[in-house]
């Protein structure tokens, strides 16, 4: 009997599983798919306090948003503080178009330092002598602020282990497809493993929903009756060379012609481009359509002296971002990104909304929940400066491997590179390791290639030639590991390179 069960394996339920298991709670998580296979590897890769959010608070007098920027602000200092690994300062750039907007947006700016307190992690400025490379078109003026970037994918991985560290049990390919109920109320969860095919009863005093877009389906399954609360909204990324990027800074339009916003910024020696906020379905593996990619490609040449073609892409991806709204009529560009937590009459409890940068928070709120209304020992959180894994002793990792070679080790596993290069240094393609690929099959809970392909290494996040380069020897790690038959390894490999040909 498990004290936590937490459902899905993103930013959200990995966070709770480490709040939860700190706490002494006896703690186990289940995923459906990899960890991190969904919204949480597909994020815009910054951990901020939203400047945008503090534009509509400022403007509208909302307290929602001023509290939510607030948050932010503190969750993006533990987040660079926690990992420093795996998180960086950025500074970003935005270009005015007017001068009378210098002073309205330079002054939200200090506002934003201001509001970081003790948790700054930069001083805006005025950049008033246009740089002869900054690759803007028609602007008078530019503001500079920080924010933080983290690899999402690679902190799932580092929280997760964190809270096994701690006794949490964390299973990837595995689904709850049902429950199991004790005179009305959850008592348990049944699940599928993915791999073997058999079935488990897995009993928990409480039932934790973290399951981002998919929650409603979860709640549904838990009690038919109840109501939507999730209105899904579309973020869509590229990948392109970083010559396009010729400042190590990031590049940020508040707001195109309609209203989206527009970045390019400086993302694993690449150029990462987006755009945020459009309404979508629900949907296990979204897919980039052509009028999407037409869309970023049309606005980054009219903003920017690039001249992209398609031609240039490496990669691209999409992510549901799940908001919560109670009122269906809300635009999702005007949705407060704030998180709600519900307990249904049968118990089950779902967390729902909020974004990346304040998943640590969202977690303590989860828990703390659990603890009230489920009349748990009250015990302290101690997430707040909590290191995860990999960065506890980087300083002598540092020293050790600051030389190019392994600079790329460093930043993905801190402190751990040395285990993963005591696995193998043999290079399987360019400069990927035969030591990384066993190290997330004995180390980091990868059952399949794309697993280390996409979400361990990053490699398929940013380059998807390169991923397929990689493709077949990474498989045949996986073959000889686990034992798998010349028809399992086909089926693998063929399966892998669909994914890898359409869209991750």
């Amino acid at each position: 009997m498990y004290d936590i069960l937490i459902i899905g394996g993103g930013a959200t339920g990995s966070g709770i599983a480490l709040d939860s298991a700190l706490r002494g709670f006896k703690t186990i998580l289940f995923e459906q798919n990899d960890f991190s296979e969904g919204t949480s590897s597909r994020s815009t890769k910054l951990a901020h306090g939203g400047v945008r959010y503090l534009e509509a608070a400022v403007k509208h007098l909302d307290k929602k948003q001023f509290s939510l920027v607030l948050e932010g602000l503190r969750e993006r200092y533990r987040i660079l503080n926690n990992a420093p690994h795996l998180s960086n300062r950025l500074s970003l750039i935005t270009p005015v178009y007017k001068w009378l907007q210098v002073p309205y947006i330079y002054s939200g700016l200090v506002l934003y330092d201001l509001l970081s307190g003790k948790f700054r992690v930069g001083r805006s400025s005025l950049i008033l002598n246009k740089p002869e490379n900054l690759p803007v078109k028609k602007y008078k003026a530019a503001v500079k602020y920080y924010d933080g970037q983290f690899l999402d994918a690679r902190m799932v991985i580092a929280i997760l282990k964190t809270a096994a560290e701690n006794s949490a049990e964390i299973y990837n390919h595995h689904k709850v497809t049902g429950f199991i109920f004790d005179k009305g109320k959850i008592a348990g969860v049944k699940v599928l493993d993915r791999e073997s095919g058999e079935i488990k009863k897995i009993y928990s005093k409480t039932v934790i929903n973290a399951t981002g877009p998919f929650s409603d389906e979860i709640r549904k399954t838990a009690d038919k009756n109840v109501k939507n609360i999730i209105v899904p909204s579309r973020g869509v990324h590229i990948v392109l060379d970083k010559k396009f990027l010729p400042v190590n800074e990031g590049l940020l339009i508040p707001k195109t012609e309609d209203g989206r916003v527009l970045f390019i910024l400086p993302f694993m020696d690449k150029c990462l481009v987006g755009t945020t906020d459009v309404e979508a379905d629900i949907e296990e593996h979204p897919k980039v359509s052509e009028e999407e990619i037409d869309y970023i490609l049309k606005h980054i040449n009219r903003y920017f002296t690039l001249n992209v073609t398609k031609d240039d892409i490496l990669a691209s991806f999409a992510g549901i971002r799940p908001l919560v709204s109670l009122d269906k009529k809300t635009n999702t560009a005007n949705i407060v990104r704030e998180h709600i937590i519900e307990k249904l009459e049968c118990g089950l409890v779902t967390i729902a909304g909020g974004k990346w940068t304040t998943y640590r928070q969202m977690a303590q709120d989860a828990v703390d929940f659990v603890i009230k209304n489920f009349g748990f020992k009250d015990i302290k959180c101690r997430t707040y400066d909590y290191k995860l894994i990999g960065s506890r002793n980087l300083k002598e990792a540092y020293e050790k491997y600051k030389n190019g070679k392994y600079e790329r080790l460093l930043k993905l596993y801190g402190d751990e590179t040395e285990q993963v290069l005591k696995m193998g240094e043999d290079v399987l393609v360019e400069d990927i390791l035969k030591g990384e690929v066993l190290f997330s099959i004995r180390m980091e809970y990868a059952k399949k290639p794309l697993d280390f392909i996409v979400r361990r290494s990053m490699v398929g996040i940013v380059d998807r030639v390169k991923a397929k380069r990689i493709l077949e020897p990474v498989c045949k790690i996986f073959k000889k590991e686990f034992g798998w038959s010349d028809e399992k390894y086909q089926n693998e490999l063929i399966s892998a390179q669909k994914i890898l040909d359409t869209d991750i």
